[in-house]
C-alpha cells in the first residue's frame, strides 16, 4: 500500500477515530486504525467492538492495499507535521513508512487479517436533520445512569415514527424526554432502540463538524444502529434489555407552576449550592406568594439563600432537590424562560421550557424530590 494524502485531511479524519478506538484493551488490534487505499481515496476504520466509525478522505493512491496502524500514535505524530502532503507506504512486514518534507518516521503496524469486520449498513430507514438529533442528545444525555450495573439505563431510548422523533433518558432519580416533530415518511411502523451513551457522544462530535441543516441517513438491524454523516459512518451496537415504562413516571397533573427566568434561576442555584452537602447537593426550594426562595446550609461552613420573583398566590410549598440535577437542565436549555411545575414536598417536580417553540415539540424534565 502506498499513497499521498494531505496532512490536514488525515488529521481531521483521525480525530474522529479517537473516541472509538479502545485505549486499554486485551486485543491489541483494537488500538489500531484500519487504513485502506483504493481509487482516489483512503478509508479509515476504527472499532471497540461496541462502536465503530468509517471515514475517508481524498488521496493519490500509488499502490492499493490495506493495513492497520496504532491510531493514537499515528494521530499524535501526524498532527505535529507541517501542513504539507504526507507520503505513506506500508511494507510487507507491516511497518508503515511516513515521509513529510524532511521528516521520516517508521511505525510498527499489524496485518489487517485480524481486524474485525464491521457490518454493512442496511437500507436507509430515515433521513434525520443533524441539528435536530444533536439537540435531542444534548437535552437528554446528562440524565443517563452512570452505574454500569444498570445497563438498560446506560443510554437513551430512541423512538422514530412517521411524524417525528422522541428520546428519553433516566437514571432512576430524574428523567429527560424530548419529542421533536419532523417528517420521516420512510418510517412506516414505530421503531425503538436503546442508543448507548458513548455513541451519543460521538454523534455530537460528528454533528459539530456538519451543517445544522445537513441530513444524516439512519438505519438499524437486529443488533446495530447506523448513522451516516456524508462520507462518515458511525455504527453502534444496541443496548439489550427493556427500558423502564417511562410513561408511568411522567406526572399526569401538576396543580401549581411558576414561570422563571432561566439564567436567573441557574445563577441562583449555582450560588446557593456552594453551601450544599458535597454528596447530596441538596437545596430547598420554597414557593410562596410572589417569590421563590432557594436555600441551603452546612453547619460547619455556612448557609446561603436567594430569592426570585414568581407569579404565585397559592399555599407555600417547600421541596428539596439535588442542585446538580436542576443545573443540568438549565444549562442544556436555551430558552429564556422555564416553568417549574410542582405538587407537594413528596411528589416529583418538573421543569419545562416556557415556550415549546414549534408545534409538537416537547421537552420535559422530571426530578424526584429529596428529604432534607
Amino acid at each position: 500500500m502506498e499513497f499521498t494524502v494531505s496532512k490536514t485531511d488525515l488529521v481531521r479524519e483521525l480525530n474522529f477515530s479517537q473516541g472509538v478506538v479502545e485505549k486499554k484493551t486485551t486485543i491489541p488490534i483494537l488500538s489500531n486504525v484500519l487504513v485502506e487505499a483504493a481509487g482516489d481515496r483512503i478509508n479509515l476504520t476504527a472499532t471497540d467492538l461496541e462502536l465503530g466509525i468509517r471515514s475517508s478522505c481524498p488521496a493519490r493512491v500509488k499502490k492499493q492495499g490495506a493495513g492497520t496502524i496504532p491510531a493514537k500514535r499515528l494521530l499524535d505524530y501526524v498532527r505535529l507535521l507541517p501542513d504539507a502532503d504526507l507520503e505513506v507506504k506500508l511494507q510487507d512486514n507491516q511497518w508503515a513508512s511516513l515521509v513529510c518534507g524532511r521528516s521520516r518516521t517508521r511505525i510498527a503496524g499489524m496485518s489487517r487479517e485480524s481486524f474485525p469486520e464491521l457490518p454493512q449498513m442496511p437500507d436507509v430507514l430515515a433521513q434525520i436533520p443533524v441539528g435536530v438529533l444533536a439537540s435531542m442528545i444534548a437535552r437528554t444525555i446528562f440524565a443517563i445512569s452512570m452505574e454500569e450495573s444498570r445497563f438498560t439505563l446506560n443510554g437513551s431510548l430512541l423512538m422514530l415514527k412517521s411524524s417525528g422523533l422522541s428520546m428519553v433518558a433516566t437514571d432512576g432519580h430524574r428523567l429527560a424526554m424530548v419529542e421533536h416533530p419532523v417528517e420521516l415518511p420512510g418510517v412506516t411502523s414505530p421503531f425503538r432502540a436503546l442508543l448507548p451513551r458513548k455513541a451519543m457522544g460521538e454523534i455530537l462530535k460528528l454533528g459539530q463538524d456538519s451543517s445544522p441543516d445537513a441530513m444524516l441517513s439512519f438505519s438499524g438491524d437486529e443488533n446495530h444502529l447506523f448513522f451516516q454523516f456524508g462520507q462518515r459512518l458511525l455504527l453502534s451496537r444496541k443496548l439489550t434489555g427493556n427500558f423502564p415504562d417511562f410513561e408511568r413516571v411522567l406526572p399526569k397533573d401538576h396543580p401549581h407552576f411558576v414561570a422563571l427566568d432561566r439564567e436567573e434561576l441557574r445563577k441562583s442555584i449555582e450560588r446557593v449550592s456552594q453551601f450544599s452537602d458535597e454528596r447530596s447537593r441538596a437545596v430547598r426550594m420554597r414557593v410562596q406568594e410572589g417569590e421563590l426562595h432557594i436555600h441551603s446550609s452546612l453547619s460547619e461552613t455556612g448557609e446561603s439563600e436567594d430569592s426570585l420573583p414568581a407569579d404565585y398566590d397559592g399555599s407555600p410549598v417547600e421541596i428539596g432537590f439535588n442542585a446538580s440535577y436542576l443545573l443540568d437542565f438549565l444549562r442544556a436549555s436555551s430558552e429564556e424562560k422555564v416553568t417549574f411545575h410542582f405538587k407537594d414536598p413528596n411528589s416529583a417536580g418538573e421543569l419545562r421550557p416556557a415556550a415549546n417553540g414549534e408545534p409538537g415539540y416537547k421537552y420535559r424534565y422530571v426530578v424526584m424530590p429529596m428529604r432534607i
